[in-house]
């Protein structure tokens, strides 16, 4: 049976067709736009046309400009500086970003990035300490440093300048180095906080840039910062939204020979426009596979190459590591699924388990995978490769479930732990698993209805309605991510006239509905396995091949919410609608 959701439609009151006519659009998208929260002519007309000159100014970001004086002042006396960086795709294109701008500059400059398991996350001790014994006069640390007090007290202590730029929430106590640039800090007028790490740092090079009469190119470095953007899971909202699309633009046409090998072995420089999905499916897995399963230090590495030849080995090489990390987390993914429903676990409230052989860098892809399908807060532990009596664990929450504060209430239970009310990183002893598991349900809060998820629907319209204009109109919603999802509609009482099974295995299928007037479409579904054993059970229909052809022995109606896409295919574009949520019509 298909997971349970609960529909919902935005019931925002506007003049949609004086907007559409303002604005040259059709009254369903400004219906949309006063969905995503642009209820002014100045936000409908920035979130349609918006450019790079809508951007505020990097200079607002607290310390920026002290930073670059700094750092001109470490260039023009030829100090070392050394980047440290996360080792996520936020890091390594922050890094990456930031060595690229600096030897333009003339900076004599290097880079560390932690090891995932032995370091952990963010600049430490031992790298502070490395870095004194190579001559290093200044770190600039990139997407961390915010929480490294250890580290940069250390750094202190050896005579080291440290400027810290970062974008994670700060807590009371902030570290001692001598700047720190991040949007959350008390007193920073920057007027949009959601920007990520490699934000951070491109903003840093573009005054300092300026300051050194060096001026970057407008839109230089961009295709990192989206990258860094989508991969670390931003709003796409207000300047990211900017960001995004003209980094993606420009992506195609990078000069940075590494990213090109990386998008070539990927099938991505075929004269395909690049999407949201690529850099956050496609791209973004694969650096994260290096920092996951090898050395983030890989992917800076390809990213710094100027050898073409060198950059298809390497890209060819990450490509590989990353299905076999799709490889390992579709075994761990299923092999939890058939533990949880063996042993009767789904009805748990939170979901906790740990997953023989699995690498523990998987664990949070693999929670997220579990929450997704289960919709069920989810904790996934792994043995620690540290210490045999140790699990380490990864969790991935939803909305009405603050993981952070539930893992609080039962510290006693866990030997250290962080992260926020979505997420959090976990150690607890092997001993203390069903325990823990068994006090977190006791515990949880939650109710049944919460444990529903909740879809807002954009506009009911019918597919009646959908022509290429509208669809092609859609597009300029785009990019579509986190906090601009794709727009939702929806349908009810469509007939099912039949279907037909596409793809190898036939799990995608290709839907003929009918409307009340007789009017006929067609509905795309991916991953259709639940529909067939839906419309089976419904129709009384056990002969698959029949039901291609639209024979039913009863009739099923649906109710459905779908997507509205342009479907290119050798130069025709034509318009495709996705289901993506369906139920049996009432009655």
């Amino acid at each position: 049976m298909v997971r349970e959701v609960e529909w919902y439609m935005h019931a925002i009151r506007a003049d949609f067709r004086e907007i559409g006519e303002r604005l040259g659009i059709d009254p369903v998208m400004a219906r949309i736009l006063v969905n995503r929260g642009q209820d002014t002519p100045e936000k409908q007309e920035r979130y349609l046309y918006g450019t790079l000159g809508d951007i505020p100014s990097p200079s607002l970001l607290k310390n920026c400009d002290q930073a670059a004086e700094l750092l001109a002042e470490k260039i023009r006396g030829g100090r070392h500086i050394r980047i440290i960086s996360d080792y996520d795709v936020d890091g390594v294109t922050s890094c990456c970003v930031l060595i690229k701008a600096l030897n333009r500059l003339g900076a004599v400059v290097s880079y560390d990035i932690p090891d995932r398991i032995r370091d952990g996350y963010g600049m430490n001790v031992r790298m502070v300490e490395e870095a004194a014994r190579d001559g290093v006069d200044t770190l600039l640390t990139a997407d961390n440093g915010t929480a490294a007090f250890e580290a940069v007290s250390r750094a202190k202590e050896l005579g080291l300048t440290v400027i810290v730029t970062d974008h994670h929430q700060v807590q009371e106590r902030l570290p001692e180095a001598d700047l720190l640039i991040n949007p959350w800090q008390p007193g920073c007028p920057y007027p949009f906080k959601e920007i990520c790490g490699v934000e951070v740092a491109y903003k840093l090079m573009q005054v300092l840039s300026d300051k050194m009469e060096h001026p970057l190119p407008q839109g230089e470095y961009l295709e990192f910062v989206a990258l860094g953007t989508v991969c670390d899971v931003m709003p796409i909202q207000e300047e990211n939204r900017i960001i995004v699309r003209e980094g993606m633009r420009r992506m195609p046409d990078t000069e940075n020979t590494g990213l090109r090998a990386l998008l070539s072995v990927n099938g991505l420089l075929d004269g395909k426009r690049i999407a949201v999905y690529h850099l956050g499916f496609i791209l973004g897995p694969a650096i994260n596979s290096e920092g996951r399963l090898s050395s983030a230090k890989e992917a800076m590495r390809l990213f710094l190459t100027e050898d073409p030849a060198e950059a298809d080995r390497m890209a060819e090489q990450m490509r590989e590591l990353n299905e076999s990390r799709k490889a390992a987390t579709t075994d761990g993914f299923d092999w939890a699924v058939g533990y949880l429903e063996e042993a009767g676990f789904v009805e748990d409230h939170v979901i906790v388990l740990c997953i023989p052989d699995l690498h523990e860098s998987l664990a949070g892809i693999v929670a997220g995978k579990l929450k997704e399908r289960y919709y069920r807060p989810t904790i996934v532990f792994t043995a620690s490769e540290e210490d045999p009596q140790l699990l380490k664990g990864s969790g991935r929450s939803i909305p009405d479930y603050d993981m952070f504060e539930a893992l609080s209430r039962v510290k006693d239970h866990i030997v250290r732990f962080g992260g926020h009310k979505m997420a959090a990183g976990l150690t607890i002893r092997e001993t203390e698993l069903e325990e823990f598991r068994r006090i977190l349900n006791a515990e949880d809060g939650l109710t049944e209805e919460q444990l529903v998820e909740k879809v807002w629907l954009d506009v009911p319209m019918p597919l009646s309605y959908v022509t290429l204009s509208l669809a092609e109109q859609l597009e300029q919603l785009e990019p579509f991510g986190t906090g601009n999802e794709k727009p939702l509609f929806a349908e009810k009482g469509l007939l099912l006239r039949g279907l037909r099974k596409l793809g190898k295995n036939g799990t995608t299928l290709r839907l003929q509905v009918e409307d009340a007037s007789k009017f006929r479409s067609e509905l795309l579904l991916f991953q259709g396995e639940e529909l067939l054993n839906d419309i089976k059970m419904w129709s009384e229909q056990e002969d698959c091949d029949k039901m291609e052809v639209g024979f039913f022995k009863k009739p099923v109606y649906l109710d459905v919410m779908y997507e509205v896409s342009v479907n290119e295919f050798r130069g025709d574009r034509s318009v495709q609608c996705r289901l993506v949520h369906y139920r049996r019509t009432a009655g």
